[in-house]
C-alpha cells in the first residue's frame, strides 16, 4: 500500500468520526428539544387546572357564603317567628276581656243593703246568747262588680248621740262576683235581751261596703241588745261577707 493510500484512508475514517459525532450531537440536541416541550406542555396544563380549581374553590366559598346567609336568615325567621308566637300568646294588658280585669269592685253607690226579714232570717230572742240576722247586698247598678271582706256597723240610737261600731270575728272570706241585679249577704251575731238594765237599743244600722268610706243606713228591726260596747270579746260581732 502506498503512502498516498493510506493518507486517504485516515482522512475517510476522520471524516465518519466527524460525521458520526455530529449525528450524535443532533441527536441530542433534538433529544433535548424534546425534552423541553414535554416539560413546558404539561406545565401549561398544571397552571390550568389549578385555575379551574381555584375557579371551583371560589364557587364552593360562594355556595357556603350562600348556605351560611340562608342559615343565618332561618334563625332570624325562626327567632321572629317565636316573638311573634310569645306576642300571641302574651295576655294583653291594656284589655278588659280578662276573667277578672274589668270587673271592678263593689262601690257603696252601686249597692242596695236590707236586713233579711224572712223566718229563717229573724234573729231569736231566747236563744240565751247569741243568735244571727243577715244583712242583704245587692248591686243595683248596670255593672258586674266584685265584693268580698269585712263591712264595717256601725249601730246608733235614734238621734245619733249613742254609737256601737261593732268588731270584726276571726271568719276567713273570699270574694264575690255580683252581676246587675245578684245578691250576696253577710251575718252579725247579735246577744238580744229582755232586761231592763244594761241593755242597748240600736235604731239605725250603719252599713260600710268593704274598701269603701260611705255608707248605708238601715232601719234595725229587732229587740235590744245586751250593753258590751266596752267588752274585748262582745257577743255581737260582724262575719265577712264571702
Amino acid at each position: 500500500m502506498s503512502a498516498n493510500t493510506t493518507a486517504r484512508t485516515v482522512r475517510r475514517r476522520s471524516l465518519r468520526i466527524a460525521v458520526a459525532a455530529l449525528t450524535a450531537a443532533a441527536g441530542l440536541t433534538l433529544t433535548a428539544c424534546s425534552g423541553s416541550d414535554a416539560n413546558t406542555e404539561p406545565a401549561g396544563q398544571s397552571d390550568a387546572g389549578m385555575a379551574v380549581e381555584s375557579s371551583g374553590t371560589d364557587s364552593s366559598a360562594k355556595e357556603q357564603g350562600s348556605g351560611a346567609q340562608a342559615d343565618s336568615g332561618a334563625k332570624t325567621d325562626a327567632k321572629t317567628d317565636a316573638k311573634a308566637g310569645a306576642a300571641a300568646k302574651k295576655p294583653n294588658a291594656g284589655g278588659s276581656g280578662g276573667a277578672g280585669s274589668g270587673v271592678d269592685r263593689c262601690h257603696t253607690s252601686g249597692l242596695k243593703a236590707a236586713f233579711a226579714t224572712g223566718e229563717d232570717a229573724t234573729p231569736d230572742p231566747n236563744a240565751g246568747g247569741s243568735t244571727t240576722a243577715s244583712v242583704v247586698l245587692t248591686n243595683k247598678g248596670s255593672r258586674t262588680c266584685k265584693i268580698g271582706g269585712f263591712p264595717g256597723v256601725d249601730l246608733k240610737s235614734e238621734n245619733g248621740g249613742e254609737r256601737w261600731s261593732l268588731a270584726r270575728s276571726s271568719a276567713k272570706h273570699g270574694s264575690i262576683t255580683l252581676a246587675p241585679g245578684d245578691s250576696t249577704d253577710f251575718t252579725i251575731n247579735v246577744a238580744l235581751t229582755k232586761e231592763e238594765e244594761g241593755f242597748y237599743q240600736p235604731a239605725f244600722a250603719d252599713i260600710t261596703p268593704p274598701n269603701e268610706t260611705k255608707s248605708i243606713t238601715i232601719k234595725w228591726p229587732w229587740g235590744t241588745l245586751v250593753d258590751q260596747r266596752g267588752a274585748t270579746h262582745p257577743a255581737t260581732f260582724v262575719n265577712p261577707i264571702g
